[in-house]
């Protein structure tokens, strides 16, 4: 799933290209992809946009009749500008926003699950909407004070940072990343964090992701491609050396993701055990 560093590149290269572009019509393909009726999609037609922002993974996109459309990519999900239009046969769109100019934004979903979705609502109501009200604070460009944050919590890092509702943006590729770079272990608990290391882990978040947006404005521009150049030094490296110790990556494989890590710089040696089985052995 993309994650807060490709949803903000994302959102400032479409923010700048479509501001101040008139819709001419909005449709969606996707059967399941409209959660909303009132008002309806049509209420954008004849309407100027106004701006593309994000709420951590979440994309808004604002008309100047004073709506919102709010969407979700979930798993695997990209929001797109093109300079042709779709056809209606298209099997990923999900989302297709026509400008007068002829250029279509266009909410794309791949694989068959089919879960992204989009809501239409008063601009001034979005910050009430269930997904919008649930989210933690931002994890960029200045993410809360992580002793407060993670206080009492039982839960590994891993777990706990990308969980959205204690704080908003990171995902699984982001998260090994974020640990690895702060020295600590996936599975220790937010509840266990020295102040130093409270301080390590935020200054940790702050840099990749900060770096990760820097990386994309040199290297990503429109037509903004399927997939990003994800400067990833550890996620889905395992089996290469650390890029600061020169130890091999090892890796954690659940039953649909993987976690990686540095055993010298992250768990003192230790190796952790493969969970794929762990369901089978309760």
């Amino acid at each position: 799933m993309p994650e807060l560093p490709e949803v903000e590149i994302t959102a400032r290269l479409i923010d700048g290209a479509i501001r101040g572009a008139r819709v001419e019509s909005a449709l969606t393909p996707g059967i399941n992809a409209l959660k909303s009726y009132d008002p309806p999609l049509g209420a954008i037609e004849g309407h100027t946009i106004t701006g593309v922002r994000r709420r951590g993974k979440l994309f808004m996109i604002d008309f100047d009749n004073d709506l919102t459309a709010l969407i979700h990519l979930m798993s695997a999900g990209r929001l797109q500008l093109f300079d042709t239009r779709a056809s209606l046969r298209d099997k990923t769109s999900r989302l297709l926003i026509r400008l007068d100019d002829g250029r279509e934004l266009r909410l794309r979903e791949f694989g068959t699950k089919q879960r992204a979705w989009v809501k239409l609502m008063r601009t001034d109501q979005v910050e009430d909407e269930g997904t919008v009200a649930a989210l933690g604070p931002e994890a960029w460009p200045d993410p809360p004070d992580l002793t407060t944050l993670l206080d009492g919590s039982p839960r590994p890092l891993y777990a706990a940072l990308r969980d959205q509702h204690v704080i908003a943006g990171i995902g699984r590729s982001w998260v090994d990343e974020i640990l690895h770079t702060a020295m600590l272990s996936p599975f220790k608990r937010g509840s266990d964090l020295d102040p130093d290391e409270a301080d390590s882990l935020r200054e940790a978040i702050v840099a990749r992701l900060g770096g990760a947006i820097a990386h994309y404005e040199d290297v990503v521009s429109l037509p903004i491609p399927d997939k990003l150049p994800m400067p990833l030094t550890v996620h889905r490296r395992n089996g290469e050396p650390c890029p600061r110790c020169g130890d091999r990556l090892e890796a954690v494989f659940y039953e649909d993701y993987v976690m990686c890590y540095c055993p010298t710089c992250q768990t003192d040696g230790k190796l952790m055990k493969d969970r794929r089985l762990s369901r089978l052995l309760k």
